[in-house]
């Protein structure tokens, strides 16, 4: 079979049988494009690879300065690959099973302070090119900040989540998982400001234009219907300028790795922060435990008078 073949057949479960995020399945089909292409430059294919053919393929990789992350990340859709073709008796075996993967760097996630955050949220009420954008600035900011909901989760929220000035949003996570996360005042407020005005915007197209009403929150003219996350990322990236913080060090993860910390820093329990992230292994949010003991120790070392150097 070609490779091409193996790749849709592979994608095709993924999303069928395990319901694999959209995000996931292109990541998925990019690096085994990749690993076909090495392949084929040597005349080879996934039917006849061998275990010494993978661990040349992340060698290579190496070579190419891709990062412990990125090989780390082949290696898996190669494992998952070969498990799908021997589970369809495509293969015998799995050549890629019993690879030690280069692991990941541990690096503690890039957190913002609350007085940051709260620079970010004043530019939100600045930006834009009038009031219609302002609103939903201010409501995109407001929300990831209040909830700590991944920025895909964010721009695809249906607006029928929206209605009734809710205390709670239903969030469709990885996986489809769905769980809810509570907004604060500030939060119901934007939304609350930024629906009345995307509903006004959306009467008065329709007026002129026999058009369907939109489904999504933050409604946008591309193939999803909705904000891409590229589009808000860039909007973060104005924001920080705007708020005086180095662009480089704000993106919508850290929006979530500081919702996270700040309400860690604040007495919340880590398993109800597990829920509210919706990370299926609490040990994915412990994470947070070791910013939080980071940021205190920087905080005796630059402040404790037995800490000072002159001493």
């Amino acid at each position: 079979m070609a490779a091409a073949r193996w790749i849709s057949a592979f994608l095709e479960a993924q999303a069928a049988e395990l319901d694999a995020a959209r995000n996931t399945l292109l990541a998925y089909g990019r690096d085994l494009k990749d690993f076909a292409g090495w392949l084929e430059r040597r005349s080879k294919d996934f039917a006849g690879v061998a275990r010494a053919d993978v661990e040349t393929y992340l060698v290579a990789c190496e070579a190419e300065g891709l990062s412990r992350a990125t090989r780390a990340r082949r290696l898996s859709a190669i494992r998952q690959l070969y498990r799908f073709a021997y589970e369809e008796g495509w293969r015998g075996d799995n050549p890629a099973i019993q690879i030690a993967g280069p692991g990941r760097a541990k690096r503690l996630p890039k957190v913002l302070s609350v007085e940051e955050v709260d620079r970010l949220l004043a530019a939100s009420r600045e930006s834009g090119r009038g009031t219609f954008d302002r609103l939903r600035n201010i409501c995109l900011m407001e929300l990831l900040y209040a909830t700590g909901m991944r920025v895909s989760e964010l721009v695809s929220l249906p607006v029928a989540a929206a209605r009734g000035d809710p205390r709670m949003l239903m969030v469709k996570g990885k996986g489809g998982k769905e769980r809810m996360v509570p907004l604060s005042s500030p939060a119901r407020a934007a939304l609350a400001e930024w629906l009345a005005a995307r509903d006004a915007a959306e009467d008065a197209a329709r007026a002129k234009a026999q058009i369907p009403p939109g489904r999504h929150l933050f409604p946008a003219r591309g193939r999803d219907g909705h904000m891409t996350r590229q589009a808000f990322h860039g909007l973060l990236k104005e924001l920080a300028i705007s708020a005086g913080i180095a662009p480089d060090r704000v993106t919508p993860h850290v929006l979530r790795h500081a919702f996270a910390t700040h309400l860690l820093a604040g007495g919340a329990d880590l398993r109800v922060i597990q829920t509210l992230l919706g990370h299926a292994d609490v040990s994915t949010t412990e994470i947070y435990t070791h910013v939080l003991d980071e940021r205190l120790r920087a905080l005796v070392l630059d402040h404790h008078p037995l800490a000072r150097t002159d001493r």
